[in-house]
């Protein structure tokens, strides 16, 4: 395996900055996460409460904890493309370990102050989670049937529906609700903030999934959950606007993660195959062994090129509506590919390779939601095929 000091000739045109963010993003990864993959599979996802509090402590020392959010919130401030550098390497570790390190979703940002001071601050400083209430059991990957309601009362508003694969609400801080709010006869796409423990919030199932991440995915009901009108996230209506911006980011994330996956998935197979010897030779001198490595590594260089364009692109400021098709493209072909990559990895590990104790194994159940959370495959590509009837294809490829 390759260590932190073999970066310097990964990424030459960084500057020294964001080289140095990159080799903390790596050791960090190396020396918390890896080590903790095997006791973390055996334990279902689930680490002891120490544990967990060490990697909270160590993120927050290697200042790594909080991403993009603002400094005079208690994030780190990066850009785009330096949060790419960071959860590319978290994204070398199965089991999901990184979500330990404190973050928040993207949309409490544009809360108020009371908002940021009770949620976002103490999210990362590392004393919860945040979870992101959207999919129900008839409003997947199209959020627009979303068929929750937050009704006026006085003083406020009355939320009524339920919500699936509601990742976290196990551990929340608070829920972010998406809900159409139904003033007279306006009906406007909505986001709130709910307590988890608030009356007429349940946990009404909490089903097993493919993989062992350290947070559950529950289904929760909201059964007349009365709130303020201070839970309103960035002013009525606004949830349509700050739910794009909300899946640009983790779509670009599940494409960066994907990439870290990669990565990790060459450097243990192509070590394997260097070492492992049959036939009187070692197996990457086999075609059957180093096609598929080769087309592993193509894959990467090219996800790679594309994802950074796109974070890049957000930091420049363009446009949010071709930002937001790029991102499809980026989870789109990363998610396919990776799960392309653990699959050769696999059958280069053999038998071994079937183990749970595994590296490609473990991938191979965890990259295969990737091309379904977050909208699936085949709502990328609508997205992509709509960018190019409205903006054309010069602004869709370029």
């Amino acid at each position: 395996m390759t260590t932190a000091t073999d970066l310097p000739t990964a990424d030459p045109e960084l500057s020294s900055e964001q080289r140095d963010l990159q080799e903390r993003a790596r050791r960090f990864t190396d020396e918390e996460l890896i080590p903790r993959e095997e006791r973390a599979e055996r334990g279902g996802g689930r680490l002891p409460p120490a544990e967990v509090a060490e990697i909270r402590r160590a993120a927050i020392e290697a200042r790594l904890a909080g991403g993009r959010h603002a400094p005079e919130h208690g994030g780190q401030g990066w850009t785009m493309f330096e949060s790419f550098l960071v959860n590319e390497q978290f994204g070398r570790a199965t089991n999901g370990l990184h979500w330990h390190v404190p973050q928040a979703y993207n949309v409490l940002a544009a809360g108020s102050r009371e908002q940021i001071d009770r949620y976002l601050r103490p999210a990362l400083r590392g004393e919860g989670d945040t979870a992101y209430a959207v999919t129900e059991e008839q409003a997947g990957s199209d959020p627009s049937t979303i068929a929750t309601t937050a009704t006026r009362s006085e003083g406020g508003w009355v939320i009524e529906g339920e919500k699936w694969f509601v990742t976290s609400a196990d551990v929340a801080l608070v829920i972010i609700v998406m809900a159409i709010a139904v003033d007279g006869d306006e009906r406007l796409p909505t986001l709130f903030c709910v307590q988890p423990d608030a009356a007429g919030v349940e946990v009404v199932d909490d089903p097993p999934f493919t993989h062992n991440y350290p947070h559950g995915h529950p289904t929760v009901r909201f059964e007349a959950v009365e709130v303020p009108d201070g839970a309103v996230i960035g002013g009525v209506g606004a949830g349509d606007e700050l739910q794009r911006r909300w899946f640009t980011e983790e779509r670009l994330g599940i494409a960066t993660h994907g990439l870290g996956a990669m990565w990790r998935l060459l450097e243990e197979a192509t070590a394997w195959a260097l070492e492992r010897r049959q036939g009187g030779r070692r197996i990457i001198e086999y075609q059957g062994v180093s096609f598929p490595l080769a087309d592993s590594a193509t894959d990467a260089a090219a996800g790679r090129l594309l994802t950074t364009q796109v974070a890049r692109l957000v930091d420049a400021g363009s446009p949010e509506k071709i930002v937001h098709a790029k991102a499809s493209m980026a989870k789109l072909f990363v998610s396919e590919a990776a799960y392309r990559a653990a699959d050769r990895a696999v059958q280069i590990f053999g038998g071994r390779g079937y183990l749970r104790t595994n590296v490609a194994e473990r991938f191979l159940r965890e990259l295969r939601v990737d091309r379904i959370w977050e909208g699936t495959s085949e709502i990328q590509r609508l997205i992509i095929a709509r960018a190019l009837e409205r903006r054309g294809v010069d602004a869709t490829i370029h």
